[in-house]
């Protein structure tokens, strides 16, 4: 790909922005009429991805540009409804290219399956022996999958614990699969399936839960970036996002929001490209409350006075199967943005996430996160008021400068336009 820098991107109309897209990542004339179609995916095709289909549900799809990731760069597909998310990603991943961009990391794509073992009166036992079928629960778990198998994944490891719990003691099998370039449930729920006899027939009791654990220890992401003091606006910057990010670390109210904000640009990428948001969502929250609920980024200054920031959470995502597969227009977001592995998936995911976090915190340490919000709301209550064209942004600016984003003041700045412009 050439450099996802293109400036003045946000003024070209959304067909020439598509038109531009197209070129960089060489799409088709089909991937890009499936992107631009409003609609596109049909109803036999959500008919056959859930259930009692009665329809669609469209969210704005858009391009965060001037993403560098590990020297390479990328355009970034967000699906998402909220005003300014896109544009902060792409400005924090601007100021981010002065320190080289984003460097990434992720763990192999293991996933947990959980099967639970109740009614056991002596559970430490029954662990010792759940470990001492380890090798052939693994055999009995990568029977289910040979496909996985043979591409370099299956089940890797055993683990077993004893859960204490309100309904007693419970014996709790960990199966440690790696799913390659899958999201991976569905395998993995399977070889749940699969190996609960052998659990019940070394241990007694009696298996309850099979099922995946969304909280994927095993499978996480990274990212790390410098932010130049110079870059992004100074030292009073770098002191304001040190202190944005020392009250989420001291308070969970903070906290909360702080992390959602790093989610608003994970979700968005994980449901442009089909995969689970709900999967990844849970992960990420569980993960940041491992320890006491903390956030999921860390800032610090280096020795020059620069920012540096980095962020670690589980991202189970896959580039094969599900929605990935079946909607075309997850299909084309995959090759925008060129990723060829899930575990590279993950890697942007971590970056755009961070450039979230820090677009976030530099806003709230400046200017104040409403003011991007607001003109973009201000847009829309314009349109809802009746401006057409032109309109909307003349009464768009009237509003903002008012501090007034309510309906009746837009219809009455509409009026008053109108009448202006009729003398």
């Amino acid at each position: 790909m050439q450099s996802s820098r293109i400036p003045g991107f946000y003024r070209l109309s959304p067909e020439e922005r598509l038109e531009k897209v197209r070129e960089l990542a060489n799409l088709s004339d089909e991937e890009a009429e499936a992107i631009a179609r409003h609609g596109s995916l049909s109803i036999a095709q959500a008919d056959r991805m859930i259930e009692n289909v009665i329809g669609t549900f469209e969210l704005p799809l858009g391009i965060a540009t001037n993403f560098l990731i590990d020297g390479r760069d990328y355009l970034i597909p967000m699906a998402i409804e909220e005003p300014s998310v896109v544009a902060a990603a792409s400005n924090a991943a601007k100021m981010a290219r002065a320190g080289g961009g984003f460097v990434t990391d992720a763990t192999p794509p293991v996933m947990i399956a959980q099967v639970q073992l109740c009614d056991v009166d002596d559970p430490y036992s029954a662990r010792m022996e759940i470990l001492r079928i380890r090798e052939e629960i693994i055999r009995k778990a990568n029977e289910q999958d040979p496909v996985l198998v043979k591409l370099g994944g299956g089940c890797r490891d055993v683990e077993v614990r004893v859960v204490d719990s309100r309904r007693g003691p419970m014996v709790v099998t960990h199966l440690l699969v790696d799913c390659r370039d899958a999201m991976g449930a569905n395998a993995v729920n399977t070889m749940a399936e699969a190996v609960a006899p052998l659990i019940e027939r070394a241990a007694g009791g009696r298996v309850y839960l099979r099922i995946i654990s969304n909280l994927a220890v095993f499978r996480l992401a990274r990212a790390k970036a410098v932010f130049k003091a110079d870059a992004i606006g100074g030292e009073e910057v770098v002191e304001g996002v040190l202190n944005a990010y020392a009250f989420a670390e001291a308070d969970p109210f903070r906290c909360a929001t702080h992390n959602k904000g790093i989610m608003n640009g994970v979700t968005a990428v994980v449901l442009a490209t089909g995969n689970d948001t709900r999967a990844v969502e849970a992960g990420a929250h569980a993960y940041a409350a491992l320890r006491g609920y903390k956030p999921l980024t860390t800032y610090e200054r280096n020795s020059e006075g620069d920012l540096v920031g980095t962020i670690e959470l589980p991202v189970a995502v896959g580039i094969v199967g599900g929605a990935t597969a079946s909607h075309p227009v997850a299909r084309a977001c995959l090759k925008i943005l060129g990723v060829r592995s899930a575990r590279e998936l993950a890697r942007v995911i971590a970056a755009v996430g961070l450039a979230q976090n820090f677009a976030a915190l530099r806003a709230l340490a400046t200017e104040g996160i409403q003011r991007g919000h607001m003109e973009l709301h201000a847009r829309n209550i314009a349109a809802m008021a009746g401006a057409k064209g032109d309109e909307v942004d003349a009464v768009a600016e009237v509003l903002v400068r008012e501090r007034r984003i309510r309906v009746d003041f837009a219809e009455e700045v509409l009026r008053r336009l109108r009448e202006e412009g009729a003398t």
